[in-house]
């Protein structure tokens, strides 16, 4: 992804999720769309963990890693953690993927069952399929309601207790987030990562609040790309028509390997006069080279690479220079360009009529 610059909203695992980017030659930018606040002094948790302990669920679903050692821990620090686990003894448990099945091997415990999807919905079909009628069911959410999953289970007969181990906020500093947004509605960022639903919704939230919503919404709709760790995560932008992407598998590994695949192929490869050149975001790549250019000498090549072989005269050009540019700043960039490119066979002028790229193909000559 030489080139290429990409936004990351992630609250955890941002570290990880950019070191990934970074590897596959990305240049990043980081802001948090939300915070998360643990509730280990929260008495709702409390309330519902010491229930648990007294009257324990038939059924107990982790839907993730770090929720379920959190609850733990906060009942640790209650001095309520072992009759809690006491009462897990009693039920059957089931864990959405590995990190919260481990979770649970960790805190001494044994789950019954994990998908292999690591996917809510096909823990919500096991349930149904097993029978929920007369049954408890607590559902450790992971920053946010589960209304579809929880009312589902209603619907079915079930007794459900939602235990919320932790929520999402608003980031204390707002200004990464700012700038962000600013670099995504400005052009500096080719596409946008988002590992959770309350990250997308946090940073729509935040450019309404900031009056930028409308660029943002045309900016991910246009060519700016929004890239999701699954169809869970994408709901809030679909909800603003904004076109989303997903790997088959909800992982941020298989996120960064599908927004690798996706984002060269948003920029075909042009032969031109004997040259393989590849447009990217910030840069172009020219027989495998990594040549950065500057916004202005982008937007000239990326406006030459939109039509590649057609002539462009020189007030088309004119708009990708700015309002103050003259005729005779076409031609500078061009230079500067041809020189940035390394070699100036790869830009034609054609007398009285504009400039080209000097594809080695003889179509769209005219």
């Amino acid at each position: 992804m030489a080139g290429f610059t990409v936004a990351v909203t992630a609250a955890r695992r941002a570290e990880e999720m950019s070191a990934l980017l970074r590897r596959k030659g990305a240049r990043v930018v980081a802001a948090p769309a939300l915070r998360i606040v643990p509730l280990s002094d929260d008495q709702r948790l409390a309330s519902v963990s010491d229930e648990l302990a007294r009257r324990p669920a038939d059924v107990v679903v982790a839907t993730t890693g770090i929720g379920f050692r959190g609850w733990v821990e906060a009942c640790e620090t209650w001095g309520t953690a072992e009759g809690l686990l006491d009462g897990m003894r009693a039920s059957r448990l089931l864990a959405r993927g590995p990190k919260a099945r481990g979770a649970i091997r960790a805190a001494g415990l044994t789950e019954e069952w994990s998908p292999p999807s690591e996917s809510s919905a096909e823990v919500l079909d096991h349930l149904l399929e097993q029978g929920v009628r007369g049954l408890r069911v607590a559902v450790q959410l992971h920053g946010e309601p589960l209304p579809d999953f929880t009312a589902a289970l209603r619907l079915a007969g079930a007794e459900v207790v939602e235990v919320p181990v932790y929520r999402w906020t608003p980031p204390e500093d707002t200004a990464a987030l700012d700038r962000l947004i600013e670099a995504v509605t400005g052009g500096g960022v080719d596409a946008v990562t988002f590992t959770s639903a309350p990250a997308a919704a946090g940073l729509l939230a935040r450019a309404h609040t900031t009056g930028q919503q409308a660029r943002l919404v045309r900016a991910l709709s246009g060519d700016v790309l929004a890239m999701c760790v699954g169809p869970v995560t994408a709901r809030p932008l679909m909800a603003h028509d904004i076109p989303t992407v997903w790997p088959d598998r909800a992982r941020i590994g298989s996120q960064v390997r599908r927004l690798a695949e996706e984002l060269p192929a948003r920029f075909p490869a042009l032969d031109v006069a004997g040259h393989r050149l590849r447009p990217r975001g910030h840069a172009v790549l020219v027989d495998g080279v990594v040549h950065t250019l500057s916004p202005t000498l982008m937007r000239l090549l990326r406006a030459l690479a939109h039509q590649p072989g057609r002539v462009l005269d020189r007030s088309h050009l004119l708009t990708c220079l700015g309002e103050d540019a003259d005729s005779h700043a076409v031609e500078s960039a061009v230079a500067r360009l041809r020189t940035a490119l390394g070699d100036p066979r790869i830009i034609q002028t054609v007398v009285k009529r504009g400039y080209r790229l000097a594809l080695d193909t003889p179509d769209c000559t005219s």
